[in-house]
């Protein structure tokens, strides 16, 4: 009988932001199939407790609790955080997967405070978030952090210059933590996926061109959906990957395979 237990996350506790829905709904629901105890977390309470019972009652009781934040605010990042602490124990996992994308136009003319509200959900959330959990991980000696980049980081935009910018700076974090925290067993890696069907990306597929586009251009010939970043999800958080760290993994139907 097998005993592999290589993609094993029995005894795990992952905090995953923006994880009521779509990609991280996706992601938290993977986890918890292969044993974590996850959080759901986004602005709305409803909606996460909407999701965690969705999960719990596929995975098992404990198996998800929901926790209301809005991650561009400090003070309730680290009550986010605490609360993980008290009802479920330290920490093993995150996915900083919350983001933002204000304004839709030219980066010429965005104004301050959507250039502002975009950087800050986008990147300045995910350092507090990496240096809220990074000390239970310490103290384990292990831990994996993530943070859902984009397919945007690798080229500009004449409509999301912004947004690309912020997910480009991603990037540039995730190495950064790599480097500084991969002495304490924490490894830190970039989710990014391509054009996926949520509501978030709404605009972007969903509209007669886009679905040509999709249908002629890219190499796997369909859009993607939220259920493609289940395996990479589970993969990062998994021994299945403790050699990797610092590395930015593409999920985009082959779009982006030259970039």
């Amino acid at each position: 009988m097998s005993t592999n237990t290589l993609f094993d996350l029995v005894g795990k506790v992952a905090l995953l932001t923006g994880s009521s829905k779509g990609m991280g709904r996706a992601m938290a629901e993977g986890l918890a199939e292969h044993g974590a105890r996850v959080v759901i977390s986004s602005r709305k309470l409803d909606q996460c407790e909407a999701t965690a019972e969705e999960i719990n009652a596929r995975c098992g009781a404990g198996s998800a609790i929901a926790i209301a934040c809005n991650t561009g605010r400090k003070d309730e990042l680290q009550r986010l955080v605490d609360t993980t602490r008290e009802r479920l124990g330290t920490i093993d996992i995150s996915i900083g997967n919350a983001g933002v994308n204000p304004f839709y136009g030219s980066i010429t003319d965005i104004p301050d405070d959507a250039f502002d509200k975009t950087l800050s959900t986008n990147v300045k959330a995910n350092l507090w978030l990496a240096q809220m959990v990074a000390p239970d991980m310490k103290a384990k000696g292990s831990g994996s952090i993530m943070i859902t980049s984009s397919t945007g980081a690798f080229r500009p935009s004449d409509t999301l210059g912004t947004y690309s910018v912020s997910k480009l700076a991603d990037l540039a974090l995730v190495r950064n933590l790599a480097l500084e925290l991969g002495p304490f067993g924490i490894r830190v890696n970039a989710i990014c996926p391509g054009l996926v069907r949520t509501d978030f990306a709404r605009a972007l597929w969903d509209n007669p061109e886009s679905e040509r586009r999709i249908n002629e251009e890219v190499p796997m010939r369909r859009l993607g959906v939220p259920d493609d970043l289940k395996g990479v999800a589970v993969f990062l958080a998994s021994d299945a990957s403790s050699y990797m760290t610092g590395q930015a993994l593409t999920l985009c139907g082959g779009t982006h395979m030259w970039a």
